[in-house]
């Protein structure tokens, strides 16, 4: 009797489909929340699925089977994607990444690489039921559902989940930290929230975006003649090549694999030229699209979503629309389709007279999707010397890729012989495609030296994104790592990207000691330049000449991170809860960032959002 109670209970669709929703939120807490009550889990995330339930149960009771199983599918799809993109990128994904939907079949190889096997157990009970449906008492037993519950049961059930989701989010909701926020809301309830919170953002009156306010947040002075700074024009009239570096992380430099060095070309480069150990990534959902945006425009990426989606229909002030002031022709170059990201939209905002994609460099020795950096730097160089006959200086930015992840470069580019340790692993895989990177570059001199380009331009050279996210390593990786680094892989080496600036006859071996980020590259190179950005909004600094920094910090780190002159400092629920952790390595602690920088880096995006948001159009 008891068994056979059982059994009509299982057989509601309501009851059936929660202890299904039971499974996949307990396997979304092993690979997210995997230090997270799994009782906090089902919690929370039962109650907002048993608001659809009920939904359900009011609006479709004749056809509920079909009904339950889309909302199924389209709640195991949210979970199966939080999974993924945690895996690699270590955030929870909203419903911004629906913007870059079309993005994917581009980027199916690396898609493809981090779809491990279990993880497709989400979908086991959807194939099942689908199966199902070719059985006749299947199709029957579907037919007898068609009834209504109870109305009383399914209301209290109703509002008393509505009012335990909305709980969930109110109480946390003050919270700085995106995966903290849900963990303690619920995933699907943090989903909700992101849509709430999208819309009812803060913006201050554009009008109090000023220097003197951005100074004042990072801590620094305003009132300096700028032609009183340390190299003031000491590149001015140069042809710019800003280089780009798919995924080059600045660990690779000045290291070596049992006595072979990772980047040689790149090493030497850093010997002989102004070279920038503590820099670091500024890029969002966007990745190699947000780099070209900060770096070209000295703004923080947006708060949701890629820069070139958010921002690529306004007229944005550039150091491309800055140095065609200053007699400069300009232009961008990448091997991938100009509509990639929007790229065409973008390249308009920031004002490039030119660009050059796919469609210039053709098809010839494809890497990924695009020909290889060699083919890249051939093509680029070329034309850089077609440009510089017309008597102007131009300003280029050169946009590498084949080291793309997940960084399984063709056999025939491989030049650097692994140990056998290295073998069937991420690192190893990324080493190699970072060596060919280097090798790259090299040729790319050559073939400025043969135009006669290298000692009339200074490059700009810097990691776009990181390449081997602390998420996506196994123990065994983790242990490479801490092989070729002398010590444990953490956030502070994981945002580290190289900073070379190389002008052949003018800047001599020198290591710069202090902290900067990619939104600093343009007010730097103005510094070079002799350019003055004394009329321009931007939230970067010339890190030649000033060493205090304070760099906020989104998407690959939760909201209130921020990097100062000692460390990485990453919030918990909130400030007080946070650690920095420091460049030495040693263990995070409390004590090495203040809540003062915390508020800080907090009102800096809030101003840059503001600032940004409210330019005009281009046409």
């Amino acid at each position: 009797m008891k068994s056979l109670r059982l059994g009509v209970w299982l057989s509601k669709p309501f009851v059936f489909f929660t202890l299904l929703m039971v499974i996949k939120i307990y396997l979304a807490r092993i690979v997210v929340f995997d230090s997270a009550s799994a009782w906090l889990q089902i919690a929370t995330g039962i109650p907002s699925v048993w608001v659809l339930f009920c939904l359900i149960e009011w609006l479709a009771p004749r056809k509920k089977l079909g009904v339950y199983l889309a909302v199924n599918l389209l709640i195991t799809t949210i979970y199966f994607a939080v999974i993924m993109y945690y895996k690699y990128f270590g955030v929870i994904v909203t419903y911004h990444a629906l913007q870059q939907v079309g993005q994917v079949t581009e980027v199916k190889g690396s898609v493809f690489s981090l779809l491990h096997p279990y993880f497709l157990f989400i979908y086991t009970d959807i194939v099942a039921v689908l199966l199902l449906f070719f059985n006749r008492r299947f199709r029957k037993w579907g037919k007898t559902l068609s009834v209504r519950e109870p109305g009383i049961l399914i209301s209290a059930i109703f509002v008393i989940s509505l009012g335990v989701s909305v709980m969930s989010v109110w109480t946390h909701r003050d919270s700085i930290n995106e995966l903290k926020q849900a963990e303690n809301m619920g995933i699907l309830n943090y989903q909700a929230y992101a849509v709430i919170a999208s819309a009812t953002a803060e913006i201050e009156d554009p009008s109090n975006v000023t220097p003197e306010a951005i100074a004042k947040l990072k801590g620094i002075q305003l009132g300096q003649d700028p032609e009183a700074s340390n190299y003031w024009g000491k590149l001015k009239g140069r042809n710019v090549i800003v280089l780009q570096l798919e995924a080059t992380q600045n660990f690779l430099l000045n290291h070596t694999i049992d006595g072979e060095e990772i980047t040689p070309v790149l090493n030497q480069l850093s010997k002989k030229h102004f070279y920038f150990p503590h820099f670091y990534q500024q890029v969002g959902q966007g990745n190699t699209s947000d780099a070209e945006f900060v770096v070209n425009t000295s703004f923080y990426i947006p708060p949701y979503g890629a820069a070139a989606q958010d921002y690529g229909h306004l007229a944005l002030p550039s150091m491309p629309k800055v140095l065609k002031e200053q007699g400069y022709q300009t232009a961008t170059f990448h091997t991938n389709n100009v509509q990639f990201w929007n790229r065409k939209e973008l390249y308009k905002a920031i004002g490039f007279d030119e660009y050059y994609d796919a469609k210039f460099f053709g098809n010839d020795d494809m890497v990924f999707f695009g020909p290889s950096d060699e083919v890249l730097y051939d093509k680029t160089a070329d034309e850089l010397l077609k440009m510089s006959q017309s008597g102007k200086p131009f300003y280029s930015q050169v946009i590498s890729m084949s080291s793309h992840h997940p960084f399984n470069i063709p056999e025939r580019k491989i030049r650097f012989k692994l140990p056998e340790r290295f073998d069937g692993t991420l690192v190893g895989d990324y080493i190699q495609a970072q060596n060919y990177t280097d090798y790259a570059i090299g040729q790319f001199i050559e073939k400025l030296k043969e135009n006669g380009l290298w000692e009339k331009s200074v490059l700009i050279i810097y990691g776009d994104h990181l390449g081997l996210p602390i998420y996506s390593l196994t123990e065994h990786e983790k242990n490479l790592m801490k092989e070729i680094y002398g010590r444990s892989y953490q956030f502070s080496e994981m945002l580290n990207i190289p900073l070379m600036i190389v002008a052949p006859g003018a800047t001599e071996p020198k290591v710069f000691p202090q902290t900067g980020g990619q939104v600093d590259i343009m007010p730097t190179l103005a510094n070079l330049l002799g350019v003055s950005l004394q009329d321009h909004i931007h939230f970067g600094q010339d890190i030649i000449n000033v060493t205090d920094n304070l760099l906020p910090q989104r998407y690959y780190l939760p909201s209130g991170s921020f990097v100062n002159d000692k460390g990485i400092f990453v919030p918990g629920l909130k400030y007080d809860d946070g650690l920095t952790y420091p460049f030495d390595g040693v263990e995070p602690s409390k004590n090495d960032s203040t809540e003062d920088e915390f508020s800080r880096a907090l009102e800096l995006l809030r101003l840059s959002d503001s600032y940004v948001s409210n330019l005009p159009k281009h046409d």
